[in-house]
């Protein structure tokens, strides 16, 4: 994979960019936010590896930039920050994963391989329903080959539910796909899924008493 790598720890950077490297990925390392924008603007990445808080431009805010550049890769935030806000805005923005610093560099490396495996899985319209699909390649659900505009969480619970039709998927599989590990309980996220089904046209999402939420495979 080309990953951009924005960390302006000297020593961690050069670990990151030499690990990733020896694991057979091309690293260009940035230590300034707004010398990766300019190099973003520039030159197309599969990953993006980004720290907080760096100088020129902070990593939230590149992300933010590059979405309205209409520039689209794939993320993940390596940070120190434990502050819950921050942890959402990131996930809000759309990155994949966020790490917690200190991290093992192998640790790094296993995610960034999901990202991969998720980038080469072939994408395809699933059924959901009479009129509902969902659009695996730009992660969108369709009523009647229609977008359908949903919130960032609410997408994550419509793909985690996609990918699993015909099975049951626990509410320990939402908190670590949807909330990413963050302490919510079962009621948040029954509280969730209720909004989204609210606003469907048509309720394909089964709620299975004291185990968590299915869709049927039409």
């Amino acid at each position: 994979m080309k990953i951009l790598l924005l960390e302006d720890e000297v020593m961690l950077n050069e670990s990151i960019s030499e690990y990733l490297e020896s694991e057979g990925h091309q690293v260009e390392s940035f230590f300034n936010g707004l010398d990766a924008l300019h190099a973003i603007q520039e030159r197309s990445y599969d990953l993006l590896i980004l720290d907080i808080t760096v100088p020129g431009l902070d990593g939230l805010s590149f992300l933010e930039k590059i979405h309205e550049l209409k520039i689209h890769a794939s993320a993940i935030y390596i940070s120190a920050l434990v502050d819950i806000e921050d942890i959402s805005r990131a996930y809000d923005l759309g990155c994949h994963d966020y790490l917690k610093k200190p991290f093992h560099l192998k640790e790094l490396s296993l995610r960034v391989d999901r990202v991969k495996i998720a980038q080469e899985t072939p994408r395809v319209h699933l059924r959901l329903s009479k009129n509902y699909s969902y659009d695996q390649e730009h992660s969108t659900l369709l009523f009647n080959q229609e977008p359908q505009i949903l919130t960032k969480r609410q997408s994550q619970i419509i793909d985690l539910l996609s990918r699993n039709r015909g099975r049951i998927v626990d509410f320990e599989q939402f908190q670590e796909y949807v909330w990413s590990d963050q302490m919510v309980d079962n009621a948040t996220i029954r509280a969730e899924i209720n909004r989204l089904k609210k606003s469907l046209k048509e309720d394909f999402i089964i709620n299975v008493r004291g185990m968590g939420y299915m869709v049927d495979k039409p």
